[in-house]
């Protein structure tokens, strides 16, 4: 037996078994690095599934968090609290929104901006009630969440369905126009698709959503909650489009490794009042004060940019990978959202040869697995995690 076996034991006895793990347990991470309870050193291109956007215990992060511990950690939200509104401000200011509201993960922010659309459609279309969504889709695992998501597998356990929601293909505008009927309140939409394989659309596509929600009056809303806060390049992934939405919806990396949540909208449809919704612990003064310090480092040293071009290098690392192994069928990303997709299901005998040579990866798919390291990882972990995920491919 060893300290993580005895681990994995206590969750086995203890905890919900809801999520299909990794038998690591990691116990420290310092940047692009964690390690093991039993000291093994792993290099971490899964980021707590593009959470960790400045990497492990960055030491602005550690110093915002330990600072604000000692001083506040939260008052209800019938108080102004300093932290919430500096990340407030510097989140409006540095996108194309009006008005932000706090919660503490993405589902909750999805569900906010959800709320907002159908209270927007009973105040300016007449009732209208339906969301429409696309198949691949992942929004979070709350009932309306998993409603609006589009994966049949995360759906079929909780029916009957919150209704109000229509799926048509991804990266098929026709489809949305042919879905839309007087029902029809907004468009929701993943600007690439995260959870469902790193899907991208054409250049032209969300322009094209754009142009047709604003024929019909309808919202259109993007769930940024993996693409945003720089993972594809630029601080939010609309911004990689050149569309404006109506409202975003963020988390992940927003946080830095803390629990936060957020919908940003344009004024014109912030339909929502007070009373219509809140949260006891959402925007609280510890995690917005991490998430402010995070966004500051992030927008002032450029980290959107170097994001970019490390994504860059990792696809051509992962491309020369392709073309040594016959059985990668293809490599696509963008920014640091990147995935790897194999002719079989050989994902999780991958991420078992991966985890033994000391490289964290996810399976994002049964043949196609997901890079989401922190935005400043160096080329020199990139070329060395190629160099680890070439050894584990060498064993399937």
């Amino acid at each position: 037996m060893t300290i993580s076996s005895d681990w994995i034991a206590k969750e086995q006895k203890y905890y919900a078994q809801t999520v299909r793990r990794q038998p690591v347990v990691i116990v420290r991470g310092e940047g692009t690095r964690v390690w093991d309870a039993d000291g093994k050193e792993y290099l971490d291109f899964v980021a707590g599934w593009a959470v960790n956007n400045l990497g492990h215990s960055h030491p602005v992060i550690t110093q915002a968090i330990v600072e604000q511990a000692g001083t506040l950690l939260q008052t209800s939200n019938q108080f102004y609290t300093v932290p919430q509104l500096q990340l407030a401000e510097i989140l409006i200011e540095n996108s194309c929104l009006d008005q932000v509201f706090f919660g503490n993960s993405g589902a909750e922010a999805n569900e906010g901006a959800l709320k907002l659309a159908r209270r927007y459609g009973k105040l300016h279309r007449d009732g209208a009630y339906e969301v429409i969504t696309a198949f691949n889709s992942f929004h979070g695992r709350t009932m309306a969440t998993v409603a609006a998501t589009g994966q049949p597998h995360y759906q079929e356990s909780f029916t009957p369905l919150l209704p109000g929601f229509v799926h048509v293909d991804f990266n098929d505008v026709e489809a949305i126009m042919n879905a839309t009927t007087d029902r029809t309140a907004a468009v929701f939409l993943e600007p690439v698709q995260g959870e469902g394989g790193v899907n991208i659309p054409a250049d032209d596509y969300l322009s094209r959503v754009r142009e047709w929600c604003d024929e019909k009056g309808l919202l259109l809303i993007l769930d940024e909650i993996q693409t945003g806060m720089g993972r594809l390049g630029s601080l939010f992934g609309y911004q990689e489009f050149g569309v404006e939405p109506d409202v975003i919806t963020l988390a992940k990396g927003l946080g830095y490794g803390t629990p936060i949540g957020a919908f940003l909208s344009k004024e014109y449809c912030m339909a929502l009042v007070p009373g219509d919704h809140g949260s006891t612990l959402g925007g609280n003064a510890l995690t917005t004060a991490a998430a402010y310090a995070g966004t500051k480092f992030l927008i002032e040293n450029d980290i959107p940019g170097h994001a970019r071009a490390m994504g860059d290098h990792l696809q051509r690392r992962l491309n020369e990978l392709k073309s040594r192994f016959s059985f990668v069928k293809d490599v696509r990303g963008k920014g640091l959202l990147v995935a790897m997709e194999f002719e079989s299901d050989i994902a999780g005998q991958l991420l078992t040869h991966a985890n033994a040579g000391g490289l964290l990866l996810n399976a994002v798919k049964p043949n196609a697995i997901r890079f989401m390291p922190p935005l400043n990882v160096t080329v020199e972990e990139i070329d060395q995690a190629m160099s680890l995920l070439g050894d584990a491919l060498g064993k399937i």
